[in-house]
């Protein structure tokens, strides 16, 4: 079955998008994606609807990111990473200083993210923030380049 090309006609837009984890280190998740990472915190919540919660985002944004207490442990997945596309090689080392400052240290990832120029770090929980260089679909490295593009 070919897979669907765009939007479905006559589907209205979508005014926002939201995307929640589950943590089970939850205040230091905050504070790693609050201090460390850089991300502002729009608005936290407590015991609403049985659940606590910090909700990032960016200011003018339509997409927010949600930390939720988790009350055991919780999976974590290799591919499941946070990219942070950044214009430039010097955006994304303002953008990593604060957390080389705190002694973290880059971990490898991936072969493709080394491969663009990509640093990662694992958050509290051992999920992946990779921060890249280039913006996707914008000024990604060229397909075939020494750095090729991710299929």
């Amino acid at each position: 079955m070919p897979a669907p090309v765009g939007w479905p006609d006559g589907l209205t837009a979508i005014g926002a998008i939201r995307f929640a984890r589950r943590s089970a280190h939850f205040e230091s998740t905050v504070r790693f994606y609050r201090d460390l990472v850089g991300l502002p915190v729009c608005a936290t919540f407590a015991e609403s609807y049985g659940s606590t919660g910090a909700i990032f985002g960016m200011p003018g944004s339509a997409l927010t990111f949600e930390i939720v207490e988790a009350t055991e442990s919780v999976a974590v997945d290799s591919h499941e990473q946070l990219c942070l596309y950044f214009p430039d090689t010097a955006a994304q080392q303002q953008a990593t200083a604060r957390l080389a400052a705190a002694g973290m240290e880059p971990v490898e990832s991936h072969p493709y993210w080394a491969a663009t120029g990509a640093v990662t770090y694992r958050d509290p929980d051992g999920r992946e923030v990779v921060f890249a260089p280039f913006v996707f679909a914008v000024n990604e490295p060229p397909e075939g380049s020494a750095s090729g593009r991710h299929a």
